[in-house]
């Protein structure tokens, strides 16, 4: 009798230790619950998987939150070795549909809409650069 009480306390006990870590897992914050209206305009990654993985990104802000880009820069992927940039426009303002790889990822015309830059490092350095192009 005294074995069968404790096998279903703890059975509760691990009932609630789960239903505790899925609670916290599935209510993380991430970039929704950011205040800039992020909207990702376009997307670049290169197809080579045995070199280094480099990802770009167009975004258009509703405001210049510098935080806000920051740690929205750092929920965009990143792999080891790889680069990752995250160009951030005004919402409203002339943003490029189409990246390219390399250190020019767009056309230059669109340069003067650029109001942030955050980049991610091969070695994971990370920094954002206000008016990268000014």
């Amino acid at each position: 009798m005294r074995n069968k009480k404790v096998n279903i306390f703890l059975s509760v006990l691990v009932l609630v230790l789960v239903a505790w870590m899925m609670k916290g897992t599935f209510s993380q914050p991430g970039i929704e619950h950011l205040k800039g209206e992020f909207i990702e305009v376009a997307h670049y990654r290169n197809d080579n998987n045995t070199g280094p993985i480099q990802h770009v990104f167009a975004v258009t802000v509703k405001d210049t939150l510098w935080s806000e880009m920051e740690t929205y820069g750092k929920f965009k992927p990143h792999h080891k070795g790889g680069n990752t940039k995250v160009y951030f426009f005004k919402k409203g303002s002339v943003v490029p549909t189409q990246l390219s790889p390399g250190k020019v990822n767009f056309d230059p015309s669109y340069n003067e809409n650029c109001i942030a830059l955050y980049e991610k490092s091969a070695m994971g350095n990370t920094s954002l650069t206000r008016y990268p192009f000014k």
